[in-house]
């Protein structure tokens, strides 16, 4: 079974800008990241389909929402009722609660023991589907230090953070290999193969 993950990244290497909060769910300065979705979203029709393609999904709590500690119940995610995944979702947390199920398919699980624990359960799920990482920063790193992911889709926005959470940062054992490029307005798609 094949492990994906897909991330929109700085051209200097920034996934989110610095102080993420319910106001600046990106990290304060990083709106532009993903302006090719909002912006070209039929232009980039084909790379925006494969991103939710995949048949259960790993992400940090970070990325679930601007929370820390113990949880807010009322707060379901930065998607509303239909959250974009329509798959099972592992959350990772240190913190426990019960599965969030959600309209078209989609249920957050909330996973407390480990990236192994929430690769494990989103095997399990997946079928003959890919399990896609799908961010922050640091869950991104974390597999990827593991030798947990496959394949990486970085799409590329021409603009400079200077700060916030870098993707790739201490990660001086991981190599990649350049699949395919793909150069849009706005996105620059790249697909790396994870040597292991």
């Amino acid at each position: 079974m094949t492990v994906t993950c897909d991330i929109t990244v700085s051209t200097d290497g920034f996934v989110a800008g610095p102080n993420q909060s319910l106001e600046h769910p990106l990290g304060e300065g990083a709106e532009g990241l993903h302006r090719w979705m909002m912006e070209l979203a039929d232009e980039n029709a084909a790379e925006m389909a494969e991103i939710v393609h995949a048949g259960a999904f790993i992400m940090g709590r970070n990325m679930f929402g601007p929370g820390r500690g113990e949880w807010d119940h009322e707060w379901t995610g930065w998607w509303g009722d239909d959250p974009p995944y329509h798959a099972p979702v592992f959350v990772l947390t240190h913190y426990r609660r019960a599965p969030l199920v959600m309209e078209g398919g989609t249920t957050f699980h909330f996973v407390t023991d480990g990236i192994e624990s929430a690769m494990e359960q989103a095997r399990l799920v997946a079928g003959e589907k890919a399990v896609s990482v799908a961010g922050g920063a640091s869950t991104v790193r974390q597999y990827l230090a593991a030798g947990m992911i496959d394949v990486l889709r970085l799409h590329v926005a021409p603009v400079v953070l200077r700060v916030g959470e870098p993707l790739l940062a201490g990660l001086d054992d991981v190599r990649l290999e350049q699949v395919s490029a793909v150069d849009r307005e706005l996105v620059t798609h790249v697909t790396y193969r994870v040597l292991h």
